[in-house]
């Protein structure tokens, strides 16, 4: 057994069906009363039905929440929860409404509870990614961890299968880096492990039967494990793609993992060896990357960066920016394979595998 460190994540997590309905209780038990609902336009309808269901303890509903948590919105934000004396945030939706309450958090200490409609996975990290003047930036601190999160099986029946593909694979993301990242350990990859194929064998059901409650259940709680697993260990060369192609060119978040994460993996598949074959196994596949890239094929994901807003002209700048400040990663951080990489991953190609002479 190898040397390692393990840090337990302090959130109290209330899984399962109908668990939407303690939402009140769970705010007093925080010793709250005046709780502010986050939700983005899109959701301002089940925000409002949140804010309702809080009823005394509701003090208003802030519906702008937006991808890649802008700073501008965060301000706005702010100065609602300022002007209604709000004492903790509740954030309902995905990763772009639970990173709002997040930054929330981050600068007036508010105590958080968040209700993921989506397989995002941030709501168990203690990672932030704020996005301003066109470039994102993250910040790991346990101030912006929610406190409490209520995964309702319920609330993610209706979620389209196009969404529920990519933000199941946006949170296999997450425990795909984890299994080689720098600081791993044998905890964590047993969670990521299991999380990538509780996630693996449901995303496809859902894909054609979206209604069916055990395999919602089994993906929301893969994506439960795959955020533990984001928010216990570092991240890699997948998420600061994913970060530049987000915070600089604006494509949209859950797309972009999928498309990257198949070729973010076969660029690391000769200096992971042991990861990709937790991957694989897990995917049920003989190759990690093909694996991946099947799995999108299989939830009709879309595959190519072009086919979501990335020009080929923009692959030198993406390249630039994510190769001038680097996260740690297994292989070390080439130009020419990066740009490589952006090239496939914009084109729609079948990931550059090393168990195959074909390209």
């Amino acid at each position: 057994m190898m040397p390692f460190v393990y840090n337990g994540l302090p959130s109290r997590v209330i899984f399962g069906s109908g668990t939407l309905s303690r939402l009140a209780d769970e705010v007093r038990e925080l010793g709250c009363r005046r709780a502010i609902v986050l939700a983005t336009p899109q959701q301002a309808t089940q925000g409002r039905k949140v804010l309702e269901q809080l009823g005394e303890l509701g003090a208003g509903l802030f519906a702008e929440a937006r991808m890649h948590t802008p700073v501008e919105i965060t301000d706005r934000a702010m100065r609602q929860v300022e002007a209604l004396g709000a004492d903790c945030t509740v954030a309902i939706g995905g990763g772009s409404t639970i990173g709002l309450g997040k930054a929330i958090s981050l600068r007036a200490d508010l105590p958080q509870v968040a209700i993921p409609t989506t397989y995002a996975g941030s709501e168990m990290t203690p990672i932030l990614g704020e996005t301003q003047d066109g470039l994102k930036t993250t910040q790991r601190t346990l101030r912006v961890l929610p406190e409490t999160v209520i995964y309702d099986v319920d609330l993610t029946l209706g979620l389209p299968t196009a969404m529920s593909g990519t933000s199941g694979i946006n949170a296999i993301a997450h425990a795909v880096e984890a299994l080689y990242a720098r600081d791993r350990n044998p905890i964590v990859s047993l969670m990521a492990e299991e999380g990538i194929a509780a996630l693996a064998r449901s995303l496809p059901v859902i894909a054609h039967d979206p209604e069916n409650a055990t395999a919602r259940s089994d993906a929301l709680y893969g994506a439960w494990l795959c955020g533990v697993c984001l928010g216990s260990v570092g991240m890699a060369l997948h998420h600061k793609l994913c970060h530049t192609l987000g915070g600089s060119f604006d494509l949209p978040h859950a797309e972009t993992h999928t498309i990257v994460l198949p070729h973010a993996v076969a660029y690391n598949a000769a200096a992971a060896p042991e990861a990709m074959s937790h991957i694989a196994r897990a995917l049920g596949a003989s190759d990690a990357a093909d694996g991946l890239f099947d799995l999108a094929c299989a939830v009709g994901a879309p595959l190519a960066l072009a086919d979501i807003g990335l020009k080929e002209a923009d692959i030198v700048r993406a390249t630039e920016i994510a190769t001038a400040n680097p996260y740690w990663n297994p292989r070390e951080i080439e130009a020419d394979g990066i740009r490589r990489l952006l090239e496939n991953a914009c084109a729609g190609r079948r990931p550059e595998s090393t168990t195959r002479t074909d390209s």
